[in-house]
């Protein structure tokens, strides 16, 4: 069902855990089927030095989780911002029509993220 890329993140999930000192936390949940999304960000000068994930969910939600976090690393709060769910789907090489809802919530972890990166520090 799933392809090797979708298969990798899910076995071996990039940056998965979370930063106790993070500068913001991003969280978005998928009331459907319960997937939950909890993104950490550490931001230096505008970029995403460091972000993390901890994700409540199937194998969909969680390699998107690892992919959203290799998309957006290094990339200023801008460009990360601009990152979109079609991305992360595109990016982990498609994913089966019924999985769609469960990755779709990625990017909107990482934005609600950024989004409360800049109430904190009054941006």
């Amino acid at each position: 069902m799933y392809n090797d890329i979708v298969m990798d993140h899910f076995s071996d999930p990039r940056n998965a855990g979370e930063i106790p000192d993070a500068d913001a936390i991003g969280e978005t949940g998928n009331p459907v089927d319960g997937d939950k999304i909890k993104i950490f960000i550490k931001v230096k000068n505008n970029l995403l030095v460091d972000i993390k994930f901890k994700t409540f969910g199937c194998g969909a939600a969680i390699a998107a989780s690892s992919m959203v976090t290799i998309l957006a690393i290094n990339k200023t709060l801008e460009d990360a911002f601009n990152i979109q769910n079609e991305d992360v789907s595109e990016a982990l090489g498609g994913l089966p029509v019924e999985k769609l809802l469960c990755s779709n919530i990625a990017a909107d972890a990482l934005h609600n993220a950024i989004k409360n990166y800049f109430l904190i520090h009054g941006l």
